[in-house]
């Protein structure tokens, strides 16, 4: 038999009344792998985030952070995991205590659920439940929350949501929608002290979100695309692009990953494979509402990070 053709309007419309690749799957006349790679396929052309079950509760979508003169610390794509404390995680805590922040953003990902994944389990990968990690994930939050009230009171914490840290609320609505809205079924019940969005803005020239364009030259269509500073994780590529226009000069950042490149979250994924990826974050001084040249911060080796030419030992942290 045959799989049933859908015009690219008929499975959105479906999408948008059901976000399930099982409900879709069925209505459509086709089968999951297909309704993935359509999916896939749309959110390229359109450039679009279909994301799967109702979205993460946010009060707003936009942040307004509104830095006019300070520094704001960005990291994303942590995967917090079970008993590991990465090089470029104990640089963070050193470059908060160091620059006091106002502002520090978990630009998404911060959760990895790989045992609520849609992708199948690898051979017989042993993974952290979710309760592991949750609380790994706590942990690593609360020394970060700790670092920023040492370092300055009244530090800003925000959280744009990442395509792993959907999967949470993802799981739990198609399996069980009667639970919404219960304690604890939203991934930031467990996060009270981090403000979720789906973008935070540090200045009209400014913005934070965890993706926006893909492929190797994101950050470049980023800035072109977006018109102002674009700053985003989701690659782990951790590179800063400039642009120019008649408008002056922006910027495009990857910000890298925070988890070790060849630690357990990616081990069986990419099957030892060779990645163009980097460990670590970015540092964003603001100056009259406009960003100075970013900087990064990177893992140079075991329990060393880079930073303005500098080798610095967090080992200890």
């Amino acid at each position: 038999m045959k799989p049933q053709k859908i015009s690219d309007e008929e499975f959105l419309r479906l999408w948008e009344e059901h976000k399930s690749p099982v409900k879709v799957a069925r209505l459509a006349g086709i089968s999951e792998r297909r309704v993935h790679s359509r999916r896939r396929s749309l959110e390229s052309k359109l450039n679009l985030n279909l994301l799967t079950g109702k979205p993460i509760h946010i009060q707003k979508a936009r942040h307004e952070a509104g830095l006019t003169d300070g520094i704001a610390i960005i990291f994303s794509d942590a995967h917090f995991w079970p008993g590991i404390r990465s090089t470029a995680f104990k640089g963070l805590l050193w470059a908060i205590n160091e620059l006091k922040p106002h502002v520090v953003i978990a630009n998404g990902d911060i959760f990895d659920g790989s045992s609520i994944s849609r992708h199948a389990r690898i051979n017989w990968s042993a993974v952290p439940n979710v309760k592991q990690e949750l609380q790994a994930c706590q942990e690593a939050l609360k020394e970060i929350e700790d670092a920023c009230e040492k370092a300055r009171h009244h530090t800003q914490l925000i959280w744009p949501l990442g395509n792993h840290d959907s999967r949470f609320e993802s799981r739990l609505s198609e399996a069980a929608p009667q639970f919404e809205g219960v304690g604890g079924t939203a991934l930031k019940d467990h996060f009270p002290k981090w403000h979720p969005c789906w973008s935070c803005w540090l200045s009209d020239n400014v913005v934070i979100k965890h993706r926006y364009k893909g492929g190797i030259h994101a950050t470049h269509n980023n800035t072109v695309n977006s018109g102002v500073t674009t700053i985003t994780g989701h690659l782990h590529s951790l590179k800063v692009t400039p642009f120019g226009d008649y408008n002056g000069t922006r910027w495009g950042v990857d910000t890298g990953t925070l988890a070790e490149i060849d630690g357990p979250q990616f081990l069986d994924y990419l099957e030892d494979g060779p990645v163009n990826w980097r460990s670590g974050f970015a540092v964003i001084t603001m100056k009259d509402s406009k960003p100075l040249w970013p900087e990064l911060v990177s893992k140079y080796a075991e329990g060393i990070i880079n930073f303005r030419g500098q080798l610095i030992d967090v080992s200890k942290l």
